[in-house]
């Protein structure tokens, strides 16, 4: 769809930019790593092993590395240059967690602290090839694909290249002992993973608050390893956390206390001695019944943070 502008009711297209050169591409992006990605910069043109990173950089919520490429050239394979970027720093895992201990020497991260398995690639281009978009339509794979494009009024759009829903994992159609080996050591999560966490009664509440938080909105939902985020949008904090287990759920909501209307004073106050986000609170849903009264705890989280 192309991009308008307003002028007395009269909508005027917006004229698509000459595309910049790759380092201005690089420099855009880095600047802005945390408003795009929610990501924190390590370091640019990071070289290792005859491989050079164009942009390093950590994703905390994750606690894990991610790696962004940047292509004009239309001719390179996703998957191959993909995978040797993940199996570069699966390979090196010293060197990345050097590459980021000298940068923030005041934070220093053990290998340990990181979760290895959530590494990902994302790759940055003017344009992709249908082909090249194809090859991303694989269940849960760690390669993320998108598109800036550069319009007049000093405008840019990041759009991500969304796969086609499929239940084949690259891992099954491949004979390439290298993807393979790579496999193995990235996992990536879904809906069915944490599913597989609850039990009937635990599934059935979380199935009747789901279908409600969505309802919000324009709401995005996000799996990690340990929860289920949702988010406004684009927005890099989640406003609700869901925990799923056997017996509860664990819900965290992003709000202040003095914010929060609580008359059953269900919810706590995270403290701020955990290292966590600020303005955090916590409560748990045991059963059906409660998710009204769960609702208008995270309804009110929703409000609060649309328009921050």
């Amino acid at each position: 769809m192309p991009i308008y502008r307003s002028a007395n009711h009269k909508l005027v297209r917006v004229k698509e930019k000459n595309i910049p050169v790759e380092r201005d591409i690089q420099k855009t992006t880095e600047a802005n790593l945390e408003e795009l990605f929610g990501l924190q910069f390590i370091s640019s043109e990071f070289a290792l092993n005859n491989l050079r990173i164009d942009t390093l950089c950590f994703d905390n919520e994750n606690k894990a590395f991610v790696i962004i490429e940047y292509k004009k050239d239309r001719s390179f394979s996703i998957i191959d240059q993909g995978f040797s970027y993940l199996a570069l720093m699966l390979n090196n895992k010293a060197e990345f967690l050097v590459e980021y201990n000298e940068t923030f020497k005041n934070k220093p991260l053990r290998r340990e602290g990181i979760n290895w398995d959530q590494s990902r690639v994302i790759f940055i281009s003017p344009f992709f090839t249908p082909h090249q978009k194809s090859a991303i339509n694989f269940k849960n794979l760690p390669i993320e694909l998108w598109e800036i494009k550069f319009y007049e009024h000093d405008l840019i759009e990041y759009e991500r290249i969304e796969p086609l829903e499929t239940s084949e994992k690259i891992e099954m159609i491949t004979g390439s002992k290298f993807i393979k080996d790579v496999t193995r050591q990235i996992k990536t999560y879904d809906l069915e993973t944490h599913l597989k966490r609850g039990s009937e009664k635990t599934r059935s509440v979380f199935d009747a608050m789901r279908e409600k938080i969505l309802d919000l909105g324009d709401v995005t939902e996000k799996y990690l390893k340990d929860y289920i985020g949702y988010r406004i949008s684009e927005r890099k904090l989640n406003f609700v956390t869901i925990h799923i287990y056997k017996e509860k759920l664990k819900i965290y909501i992003l709000i202040p206390k003095t914010k929060l209307s609580d008359p059953k004073k269900l919810a706590t106050t995270i403290p701020k001695s955990y290292g966590w986000a600020k303005n955090l609170a916590l409560f748990t849903v045991r059963y059906e019944k409660n998710v009204p009264y769960a609702m208008e705890l995270i309804a009110q989280s929703y409000e609060f943070n649309k328009n921050r």
